[in-house]
């Protein structure tokens, strides 16, 4: 499988919402390593595409709660297993299951196979709440598609947190309250959620920072 640096010269063929991708990306001045490759729909068949890329694709779940009132798109290692009931009790909301198809395109303009972060991008409202295992946030660098699984790239851990993710001001679960507060994600890198296997809701920099917004520090 080839590699290439950057955006493809030739763009002809490809959906508009990639491209997009692409533009952002070159707008914030990140640098990222991209292979096309067949569609792929599971982690099973990302095997191949992260041998290419020398690191592995994480794991991107849309999820969201019994009314389906709340959306949620979790990002975690590829090779962890989601413990919903845990994950409900730590957002907190009702159980959550798999969301439809349908709302995936209509939050995040993607297809199942293709959820990323990088369809926050067609969310400008909002509505999805975006999770990060803490665990990701270790890691130096970060694969995603393109918003499509024809594709793949590859770029730095930190670029999408301080600076793709910069454009986006997220709202912020609080852990044990009904309120939720704006973050700018670049001031830290609380944005990520710790959902799964940790003591903690959210990383220290946000959780400080929430409990700062409800005048309790």
């Amino acid at each position: 499988m080839e590699l290439y640096n950057g955006r493809p010269e030739d763009t002809s063929g490809r959906k508009e919402k990639e491209i997009k991708v692409y533009d952002i990306l070159d707008s914030l001045h990140i640098p990222y390593i991209r292979a096309d490759h067949e569609a792929v729909m599971t982690m099973e068949a990302c095997e191949e595409i992260d041998k290419a890329l020398g690191m592995e694709i994480c794991k991107n779940l849309f999820l969201c709660n019994r009314k389906k009132t709340s959306y949620y798109l979790l990002l975690m290692p590829g090779n962890k297993a989601l413990k919903t009931k845990e994950l409900s009790q730590q957002i907190p909301t009702t159980r959550l299951s798999f969301a439809s198809g349908e709302d995936m395109e209509t939050y995040l303009n993607v297809t199942p196979g293709s959820a990323t972060v990088m369809g926050l991008i067609f969310d400008p409202e909002n509505k999805v709440q975006l999770l990060v295992d803490e665990e990701l946030l270790e890691q130096e660098e970060f694969g995603c598609h393109p918003c499509v699984n024809t594709s793949s790239i590859k770029m730095k851990t930190a670029d999408v947190f301080d600076k793709f993710l910069k454009e986006k001001d997220k709202m912020v679960k609080i852990p044990f309250s009904e309120r939720e507060v704006h973050y700018a994600c670049h001031k830290k890198i609380g944005i990520a959620v710790s959902t799964l296997g940790a003591s903690r809701a959210v990383a220290l920099g946000a959780y400080s920072f929430a409990l700062s917004q409800l005048n309790i520090l």
